[in-house]
């Protein structure tokens, strides 16, 4: 019996280590992987090399550690320091006081980010590294609180006052008695407030300013199209990082008792110190190098503040815009149109230029968020097809605001080895068919939900009608028992390791799959589709409006746009940089639909507050 409870104990405490670690060692094998995808296709090292390479991504790692190691620092001075005051006192004072610190550590991180956002916005402070380094240090010293005072309570208060009793001076005893007493309250503080800060998105994310950016809040703009393997690479790296600093940590102190049982203790103390002391005159030295580094200026035209997708262009044409026009590029990202627009609204100044959708870029125009192009300004706008620019005009009449960026359709992705003999992909019906039960990956989003069923009825997929509207949700209910999963960039992984027959997708997504699986296809249904833009507008804030559009007209040359395609295989609307695609991917509908299926498609329009709020009422009833 000992041995069977022995068993189960061992086999429980296995099933919660591999459900721990499962997750990590499986992005750590995939970090190694030759593909992009969740298929292992060979181990290689490409991704570590991509990683050190993006600039982007090592200027978000170093913002991460710096603010990281600087609040965390700050905290654990200020809370240390609040906690010996609080010990102080007795009483109901000493109740309310912990009280008041406690409450932070049960409010909602949500609230803390959104009020301490307010409290910049009402002071007329400018929100960037400065406003995240005060919102994180305000967010960490309840933490250090709570692990500091445990251990002043333990320390005995008659010690110190023997200690001055015995000639020391107050500050003196407190160093020489309580302070070592205190010494693993305040690491744990600080290792609790550094987790926090580093791990932290959400206060980041309400309180950064433009050109900022940590880690979270870049891969939280990268879910749009993905996170790329350049991300395992950096989780793993961290993650070994932290486990060799856990293992040093652990070692240390038995090291540390072997000497002072030896007798070596106090012989090594002075070539401590020294070591400390060389180690601290090399970071003032290298911070006053780094400082007269950033105060060189090595962009003599200024700059101009973008505001783009995550993953959303090649970072190599920000460093050759840069070195070209002498122009420093403040790039900052967002992951949906509406997580960007609230940012505009608040502070038109923060950002020059912009890329959102159309149906958002006809909402900042109505709400005055957006200032007319000076299309003279841009002479490479020429280079943009005409049927691009006649189908922009449905959301942005008379081509006033905004400058296309990108296009594409939604449509169906389908394995062609797991569809069945003699059924032709060509209609939004297949996504009815019960032949394909629990084999059939549906988009997780209102309006491309609501726009294959309003499509597949007839009705326009800018509906407004409650009718046609809910009859539309009534099939989409019915359509919701054939599903394997709702997804979004889930999708892609999904059809390209297999998952499913059917998948509905955004075209941009297409090339990427088939580079990764050849057995993929992909089809916009004969009934019409969504057909979508993105599109780059300057804000009615910006301070740097000429420069704002040298941006522009530079994405709008051929050779450029081409590169960017390449490397985003989101299909451009430049015609000069279509005539030097190559012919077997220009000619595929799925990534350059013809001007026969661009009419056959509808650009979504903002519906108003209250339809939208309708669709959202619907959509909660189908999921």
């Amino acid at each position: 019996m000992k041995r069977l409870k022995s068993f189960f104990a061992k086999m429980y405490l296995t099933l919660i280590f591999v459900f721990l670690y499962a997750p990590i060692v499986t992005l750590i094998v995939f970090s190694f992987n030759d593909g992009k995808g969740s298929r292992w296709d060979g181990f290689s090292m490409r991704w570590y090399e991509e990683l050190f390479q993006s600039e982007i991504i090592m200027e978000a790692l170093g913002n991460t550690l710096m603010i990281a190691l600087i609040s965390a620092l700050v905290a654990t001075v200020i809370g240390t320091v609040t906690c010996i005051g609080i010990s102080a006192l007795r009483g109901v004072p000493k109740s309310i006081y912990m009280a008041l610190n406690n409450i932070p550590l049960l409010n909602s991180d949500l609230v803390t980010g959104l009020s301490l956002m307010l409290v910049f916005i009402t002071i007329g402070m400018t929100r960037g590294y400065s406003t995240i380094l005060i919102a994180h240090i305000t967010f960490n010293i309840p933490y250090v609180i709570l692990s500091v005072m445990p251990k002043l309570r333990q320390c005995n208060r008659y010690t110190y006052e023997a200690a001055v009793d015995l000639g020391a001076t107050p500050v003196r005893a407190f160093m020489k008695v309580v302070f070592p007493e205190l010494i693993p309250g305040i690491t744990s503080g600080f290792m609790l407030a550094f987790t926090m800060s580093l791990d932290d998105f959400i206060i980041t994310h309400f309180t950064k300013g433009s050109g900022i950016n940590t880690l979270s809040t870049l891969i939280y703009s990268e879910v749009r199209k993905g996170i790329k393997p350049t991300m395992n690479a950096l989780s793993t790296i961290l993650f070994v990082s932290v486990l060799i600093l856990l293992i040093i940590t652990n070692i240390l102190p038995k090291r540390r008792e072997q000497l002072r049982e030896q007798g070596e203790l106090e012989e090594r103390g002075p070539k401590k110190k020294r070591i400390l002391a060389v180690a601290a005159a090399a970071v003032v030295v290298l911070a006053c190098v780094g400082g007269w580094q950033m105060s060189q200026n090595p962009y003599p035209n200024g700059q101009v503040k973008v505001f783009n997708w995550g993953e959303y262009i090649d970072e190599s044409l920000i460093t050759q815009f840069e070195e070209e026009y002498g122009i420093e590029v403040v790039y900052d990202t967002y992951d949906t149109n509406e997580a960007m627009y609230p940012k505009v609204m608040s502070d038109p100044t923060m950002y020059d230029v912009v890329c959102p959708s159309e149906y958002m870029i006809e909402k900042m125009i109505q709400n005055g968020l957006l200032q007319e192009i000076n299309w003279d300004l841009i002479p490479n706008a020429v280079n943009i097809g005409e049927v691009y620019m006649e189908s922009c005009t449905s959301f942005d009449p008379g081509n006033k605001y905004c400058v296309p960026y990108t296009f594409g359709t939604v449509g169906i992705l389908y394995n062609t080895t797991m569809i069945e003999e003699g059924d032709v992909i060509d209609s939004w019906d297949v996504l009815w068919d019960e032949t394909y039960a629990n084999n059939i990956i549906m988009q997780d989003s209102v309006r491309d939900a609501f726009m294959i069923s309003l499509k597949r009825l007839g009705y326009s997929v800018n509906e407004t009608d409650p009718e046609a509207l809910e009859e539309a949700k009534e099939q989409l209910q019915i359509q919701s028992k054939l599903n394997k999963a709702y997804a979004v960039d889930e999708v892609r992984d999904k059809m390209i390791n297999g998952a499913a027959a059917l998948g509905v997708i955004y075209s941009g997504e297409y090339l990427y799959c088939k580079d990764e699986n050849p057995d993929l296809a992909y089809v916009v249904p004969k009934e019409g589709s969504n057909v979508w833009y993105d599109a780059w507008v300057i804000t009615s804030g910006a301070q740097n409006v000429e420069n704002a559009h040298k941006w522009i007209d530079f994405l709008c040359e051929a050779d450029v746009a081409l590169k960017n395609f390449e490397y985003i295989w989101y299909g451009t609307p430049n015609a000069a940089a279509q005539e030097m695609i190559d012919e077997e991917i220009l000619n595929d509908k799925g990534a350059f639909p013809d001007e026969e299926l661009i009419k056959n498609c509808e650009i979504y329009l903002y519906l108003g507050a209250e339809i939208e709020d309708l669709y959202y009422e619907l959509w909660k009833e189908v999921k």
